[in-house]
């Protein structure tokens, strides 16, 4: 117990790390006695209905009604689901994301045997829509990743533009927020960030990880669809599961099978405690968050002693 740093501690700053919430820490151990699977409905009744409902609220973060989505263990997961379906979608078809996007991509894409490529970045960390503009013309690109948040510096890319990019070259938009994704609960993030959590909404595919600011223990992440029709392509039999209820079964769309229904339960409760809603405390924790960020950037800022490459977009230093 002893050796490990003090990730839960309010001081420390070192990585992205958030503590789970005390009702998550609860309701993952009680479920965890009866250790639910949320492959199929005989393995985790209760908490596969949790999953759908923590799932769907999580959706309307970004007003999405009509979906396919589902929890995995993290977002290296959710990506390759998502990066999965735009490869059966765009087959052949490059992948692009920025220089600064997460390194899961460029794996994924080559576990997928999908070809890869960054796009470069301006000084602020974001991708640059100009080199985007140049690179799509090529005619060969499938799939644009857009990070809402990288992983180095939080920096968000710039949605508005790739989206308009998108209507006149037809590539498929996938927003990584697994980072930056709860951050469109915040009303006092710059314009910049503002403008493109307000877009993620009209992107294709969506990923979120609630074990980084949804306050979850390892692992869950979980992994969204705008059109609900590519469950088509998960379309698989399990003659000795499935059978149990005509419900849909998790299983049936998702490419893991066994899932810890406990991450569900925890994801379900901290939900019922704290609404995904603007304006009340889970974003209010957002905003606090942002402002110390802003606070300790600023102090940084006018120490001569250190050196700030640009103000934080959302709340990594």
């Amino acid at each position: 117990m002893q050796d490990n740093y003090p990730y839960f501690h309010p001081l420390y700053a070192g990585q992205m790390l958030k503590p789970p919430h005390p009702v998550a820490r609860l309701a993952y151990a009680l479920a965890m006695w009866i250790n639910p699977n949320n492959h199929a409905l005989d393995g985790g009744r209760a908490t596969s209905v949790m999953e759908k409902e923590a799932v769907r609220e999580i959706a309307g973060m970004y007003g999405w009604e009509n979906f396919l989505g589902h929890l995995c263990g993290g977002g290296t997961m959710a990506n390759l689901e998502a990066l999965w379906v735009a490869g059966q979608l765009q087959p052949g078809k490059k992948i692009l994301a920025s220089e600064q996007a997460h390194y899961t991509h460029r794996r994924v894409s080559s576990v997928l045997q999908l070809p890869f490529e960054t796009v470069p970045c301006e000084a602020r960390g974001r991708m640059d829509a100009t080199a985007l503009l140049k690179r799509v013309e090529r005619g060969d690109v499938g799939t644009v990743v857009a990070t809402m948040g990288t992983t180095a510096t939080g920096s968000v890319d710039p949605l508005p533009e790739i989206l308009a990019l998108r209507r006149e070259h037809g590539f498929r938009v996938h927003a990584d927020a697994a980072y930056g994704g709860y951050f469109v609960l915040a009303e006092n993030l710059g314009e910049g960030a503002s403008r493109a959590l307000a877009r993620v909404g009209e992107a294709d595919s969506i990923v979120i990880d609630p074990h980084k600011h949804g306050l979850q223990p390892y692992g869950c992440g979980c992994v969204l669809f705008h059109d609900p029709e590519v469950g088509r392509l998960y379309q698989h039999d399990s003659p000795y599961t499935y059978f149990s209820s005509a419900e849909l079964h998790l299983g049936e769309i998702s490419l893991e099978c066994s899932r810890p229904g406990a991450a569900a339960a925890a994801l379900w409760a901290t939900q019922r405690l704290l609404p995904l809603k603007k304006g009340g405390e889970f974003a209010r924790g957002l905003e606090r968050g942002r402002k110390a960020t802003l606070a300790l950037f600023e102090r940084l800022h006018a120490d001569a002693r250190f050196v700030t490459a640009f103000a934080p977009e959302l709340d990594i230093v």
